[in-house]
């Protein structure tokens, strides 16, 4: 696969980092659904593999050191506030990863470039081929230098795992409503099938979502909603 130079250059200018061997950053933006429609063409889940060790490592060290006076039970909950969909998708677009993406033509049409479980892949594959391009060291620093702003969230309970269950809390704060979340439809073979789903609130669409489980796609709807709400308030 020939290098485009001025796709992977101007990335490198959103991450604020230059590769040495820029094929690595490359492969970290490539989708299985580009490479499955082409000869020879690596894809990022492997790195993606790598890139979520590294990134726990970092961020259980982190914590580790930072947080002398917390014990065990909230370290972890901590982590796995930093070290989840939710944040690496907020990563994800402030380094606008979908924009630079190689993935098919279907899986783009679905909504790939925004796809929540994409994009946090995405970034972790992303943090392996830094880990790959110079060394633990390197990408300690820059991961913590990125994450600061997440960690100060997860820190302060800013941040929401569970989006239904903040939206049926933000909802019935003034009576009861009827929430559904209904299955439109689903596309793809058994093994990478995608789920659309919307969310209603007394009978009116208020988010959709779509996800590689009906439970991701539910929690992407709700997100969705939840947002609208916030828009609707400013």
């Amino acid at each position: 696969m020939q290098l485009d130079n001025s796709r992977l250059e101007e990335l490198e200018t959103k991450l604020k980092l230059s590769f040495t061997d820029k094929r690595l950053l490359n492969i970290a933006i490539t989708h299985s659904s580009y490479a499955n429609q082409r000869k020879n063409i690596k894809y990022n889940e492997r790195l993606e593999f790598l890139g979520d060790s590294v990134l726990q490592l970092t961020i259980t060290e982190y914590l580790f050191q930072t947080y002398q006076y917390k014990s065990e039970g909230e370290l972890t909950k901590l982590r796995a506030l930093i070290v989840c969909e939710n944040s690496l998708y907020e990563l994800a677009k402030l380094w606008d990863l979908g924009k630079y993406m190689y993935m098919s033509r279907g899986e783009e049409l679905t909504g790939g470039r925004e796809r929540v479980s994409i994009l946090a892949d995405c970034v972790e594959a992303v943090l392996a081929a830094i880990y790959l391009d110079k060394g633990f060291d390197e990408v300690k620093r820059y991961i913590i230098k990125n994450f600061k702003g997440i960690i100060s969230k997860a820190i302060n309970n800013e941040i929401i795992l569970d989006y239904k269950t903040k939206l049926q809390e933000i909802l019935q704060k003034n009576g009861e409503v009827q929430i559904q979340y209904n299955l439109n439809k689903h596309e793809g073979p058994p093994h990478r099938r995608e789920f659309f789903v919307n969310v209603t609130v007394n009978n009116k669409v208020m988010g959709q979502g779509v996800g590689y489980s009906k439970k991701e796609a539910e929690q992407v709807a709700a997100k969705e909603a939840i947002e609208r709400l916030e828009e609707s308030c400013e």
